[in-house]
């Protein structure tokens, strides 16, 4: 048996190819929308794609299971388990094979078992991995989102996500009892997850790809608390919110994602075109780095450089029922849409290039600007009472420490509450590290805020040098250290 690891780095996300040597069949588990990698792995590896399966309706990526089977001719086996509100409405079309719990199927020498484990999701299943060609016993599993390395699928996200009212508690004592079936594997099973670090599917996850089941049972948090509702209430506190697009996804993925082959071309766009689209509101996308678009953009532009946070605050902040367009380097440009595509975003009306910039100062005057600035220069600023400070960071992030005196919008929540924040004085926005607060002046910028200013380098920065005044907040809501900014 080969088995091979195929990790998505933005969406944090892992894929599996499954081999048999002896026949050169392949199955390819939870692809994303990226078919074309497996294709050349496999390719690679000499072997043929003859079956694709996915752990669960995914609600973070679109899934490539369809795609990749319309491309190959491979089998494609999905869940048959749990309600009829979540059954893959494209099986039919797919002539798919619907398993449920204890079902099997082969792939060449390879025995792969479907274990029926909701909580994270109600269909969701694991696969038991068995290569019978020396052995009669599983080798490993496929848990999908419901183990991960030190963490466990989250089971508020049909509730928050989908819309389903009311399903939390219920899907969190499911997982609690898929998670008892769980210990009750081999403890030398290798455990095979569909995410690691950084992903929304979880809520503090690992950055080790793999593990064991004997490991999990011994050292993940979940595994140590044995009573059901202790489980419940620890697996559900402090659950941040899903990102937007998350609900998007799960329905897309539910009635079967369009094959990118059909979706049209991402063109270059003519200049004269891109202020007939500002005025009508079109929301353009600037992608180069932040300081770059900092010294000069087009006026009313959201800044997202294309860096690895792209996909998160992506599919929070652009429209998926509304054409959108992009201003990139054309070297980029088929690697963005790839990458937006990921989560959805297929309303891409076309592109201009950096000279767009430009020709708009040409034909507009001055380009835009945000004043981006250190510590130690916006200190001054907050002592005098001169500026609105903005925290864009999770309130959990907040309440472990903030500068005093700010107010804490969530990046998620700004486009929502930017009536909230004065538009007739300076703002100084601040997040952790500087990215989300270069998106958030952007979006400041663009609703017209006198003067924004971007905090380089976040709280980190903040802390790093060391600003007079500092004091340490022992408060029951932030029990580590708040930076006293205004008296």
């Amino acid at each position: 048996m080969l088995l091979r690891h195929i990790y998505h780095q933005p969406l944090a996300q892992a894929s599996y190819l499954v081999g048999c040597a002896a026949t050169g069949e392949a199955l390819v588990v939870d692809p994303n929308r990226d078919i074309d990698h497996y294709l050349a792995l496999a390719a690679r590896e000499g072997l043929r794609i003859t079956a694709v399966t996915e752990t669960h309706i995914h609600a973070d990526f679109v899934s490539g299971a369809r795609e990749l089977a319309a491309r190959t001719g491979a089998q494609v086996y999905l869940s048959d388990e749990g309600p009829a509100a979540w059954k893959y409405a494209w099986a039919a079309d797919a002539r798919a094979t619907l398993l449920h719990d204890g079902d099997h199927f082969m792939v060449g020498n390879v025995r792969v078992e479907a274990l029926h484990t909701p909580g994270h999701t109600p269909e969701h299943l694991s696969f038991l991995v068995t290569d019978t060609a020396g052995a009669n016993e599983p080798m490993g599993i496929f848990s999908g989102d419901v183990v991960f390395v030190g963490d466990v699928g989250r089971p508020d996200l049909l509730e928050k996500a989908a819309g389903v009212a009311g399903s939390t508690d219920q899907a969190a004592r499911q997982l609690f009892r898929s998670l008892q079936r769980f210990r009750d594997l081999p403890a030398y099973l290798q455990v095979w997850p569909g995410h690691g670090a950084g992903s929304a599917c979880g809520r503090a996850l690992g950055a080790v790809p793999q593990s064991t089941v004997g490991y999990e049972t011994r050292f993940n948090w979940a595994f140590a608390i044995h009573d059901e509702d202790a489980f419940v209430q620890a697996v559900l506190q402090d659950q941040p919110a899903p990102p937007r697009y998350f609900a998007q996804m799960k329905r897309v993925n539910k009635l079967g994602p369009p094959l990118t082959t059909d979706l049209p071309p991402v063109e270059l766009l003519a200049l004269a075109q891109l202020a007939g689209e500002l005025a009508l509101g079109t929301v353009i996308v600037d992608t180069r780095p932040a300081e770059q678009f900092a010294a000069g953009h087009i006026p009313g532009t959201l800044n997202l450089a294309t860096d690895a946070d792209v996909l998160t605050w992506a599919g929070w902040l652009l429209p998926f029922d509304q054409p959108f367009a992009l201003i990139a380097e054309p070297q980029i440009v088929a690697e963005t849409v790839a990458l937006l595509r990921m989560i959805g975003l297929d309303t891409i009306a076309g592109f201009w290039t950096p000279a767009a910039l430009t020709a708009w100062a040409a034909d507009h005057g001055p380009l835009a600007t945000i004043a981006r600035a250190a510590p130690e220069r916006v200190r001054p600023l907050i002592d005098r009472g001169a500026v609105t400070m903005v925290d864009v960071r999770t309130p959990q992030e907040y309440r472990g420490g903030h500068i005093r005196g700010s107010r804490n919008i969530p990046l998620s929540d700004l486009p929502a509450r930017l009536d909230e924040i004065p538009s007739d004085q300076p703002v100084v926005v601040q997040c952790q590290s500087g990215v989300r607060s270069a998106i958030a002046a952007s979006l400041l910028a663009g609703r017209g805020t006198t003067q924004v200013i971007d905090l380089v380098g976040g709280l980190s920065a903040w802390l790093a040098t060391d600003q007079p005044a500092t004091t340490t907040d022992r408060t029951p809501a932030a029990a580590s250290v708040a930076v006293s900014g205004a008296a």
